[in-house]
């Protein structure tokens, strides 16, 4: 992997390490929400849920767009494909090298 590709994996995978984050990828991925409709939904401070949608709008997972006062907030399905895609890449590289050990286990 290119290092490009390495930071941008770091950053996927640093947003979804956080339980908050990935609830509020779900919800954004079923449709828009403004940032206040979703800080309503946690028991937690506007401003704490603000800095979780800014990580998940870092690493591409989620953009936002201004309507008047509010700050609405919608998923990257694209994004997401890309996350499965590196997982499915990440579990090919384990699956051989547990076949591989397997090999050597077969062979005593």
């Amino acid at each position: 992997m290119a290092d490009q590709d390495e930071d941008r994996a770091d950053a996927f995978f640093h947003a979804l390490a956080d339980r908050t984050r990935r609830d509020i990828l779900r919800r954004v991925l079923a449709g828009e929400h403004s940032v206040t409709a979703l800080a309503a939904q946690y028991d937690m401070s506007f401003a704490a849920v603000q800095k979780h949608v800014a990580v998940l709008e870092k690493a591409g997972l989620i953009s936002k767009r201004r309507q008047g006062r509010e700050q609405l907030a919608s998923g990257d399905m694209e994004a997401v494909r890309s996350v499965a895609s590196m997982l499915t890449e990440l579990e090919d590289v384990w699956r051989g090298r547990i076949a591989r050990i397997d090999d050597l286990l077969s062979e005593e």
